[in-house]
């Protein structure tokens, strides 16, 4: 389902995307659907995810506003060195613990973070999985 609606206004003030947003779990559950054509203005994530959340909320479900909100907790301890390459978004601009974003199957922090842009018929994951405890 690739689009092409991203245009130029002829003012050449505004740009419009559309993506195709995906959702799952608590994110499908609190929508109502989990396959969605959305058009926006603007090109990044964060043109999106502002749009987004305008028009469906769940910001605070998805977005950490701190550190700790986006930190799970365990019994593991973190080594002195963590392998590979690690990136996070700047405080403020990282999904909640076990929310994620993705586009085009990645997650946005290897993108560039909430700045990653994005083209028509791209894909936006709003990944939020059921968890079940025994």
């Amino acid at each position: 389902m690739r689009s092409t609606t991203a245009r130029r206004e002829r003012d050449g003030e505004s740009i419009q995307t559309t993506v195709d947003v995906k959702a799952t779990g608590h994110v499908r559950r609190e929508l109502g659907w989990s396959r969605r054509a959305f058009t926006f203005e603007g090109t990044t994530l964060r043109d999106f995810l502002d749009a987004f959340f305008a028009e469906y909320g769940l910001r605070e479900m998805l977005i950490a506003e701190t550190e700790t909100e986006s930190t799970a907790h365990g019994w593991a301890r973190l080594p002195a060195e963590l392998p590979g390459t690690w990136r996070k978004n700047p405080e403020g601009e990282q999904s909640r613990v076990y929310a994620r974003i993705c586009i085009n199957g990645r997650f946005n922090e290897h993108l560039g973070g909430f700045d990653a842009e994005l083209h028509d018929g791209d894909r936006v994951a709003l990944l939020y999985p059921f968890m079940f405890c025994c």
